[in-house]
């Protein structure tokens, strides 16, 4: 078994951005690790982390608005259905505010952050002769084929509020 040297966790972590107070306020043993550097038990865990933060109250006013913006019904005030909705949204803010605080100034940028769109910015739909032609194929008509239920060229569709 090898064990992760102290020191190098150190320099990991200094890249990260954690002080190393931060580092050994968390983990002052080292760990187990197996033949590839991959310790055998967890190392830290959030909810250990964010214990370490003061936890945030959220009003039942607050909670109430969160509601009507969400468009949705609030649990009566004073139910346990209450009580527990308001904890696990006090764990989020507190979870939010933790990652706040993280430092990522001295982080180095590898280029503009990848564009998640279905089309990149700045880019379009390549127009080639293949697609066009494959485009033709299914288009119009053609795609009544694949419709499970059709009458006189047209879809059919079942609606589910009676008619009239």
């Amino acid at each position: 078994m090898y064990t992760v040297l102290r020191s190098s966790l150190l320099v990991l972590s200094r890249h990260l951005g954690t002080s190393r107070s931060t580092w050994l306020r968390y983990k002052t043993t080292l760990a187990e690790v197996d033949s590839t550097g991959i310790p055998l038990s967890p190392t830290w865990s959030v909810h250990e982390l964010l214990s370490s933060y003061p936890r945030p109250t959220i009003s039942p006013a607050i909670l109430k608005r969160l509601h009507e913006l969400s468009a949705l019904v609030p649990p009566s005030e004073g139910t346990t259905e209450h009580a527990k909705l308001t904890q696990e949204m006090e764990e989020l803010v507190r979870l939010v505010e933790a990652v706040k605080l993280v430092d990522v100034s001295e982080v180095a940028e590898d280029g503009p952050v990848p564009d998640g769109r279905t089309w990149a910015s700045g880019e379009g739909v390549r127009l080639d002769a293949q697609a066009l032609e494959k485009a033709q194929i299914v288009g119009g008509r053609a795609l009544l084929e694949h419709a499970s239920r059709t009458m006189d060229d047209l879809y059919v569709v079942q609606a589910d509020k009676p008619r009239n």
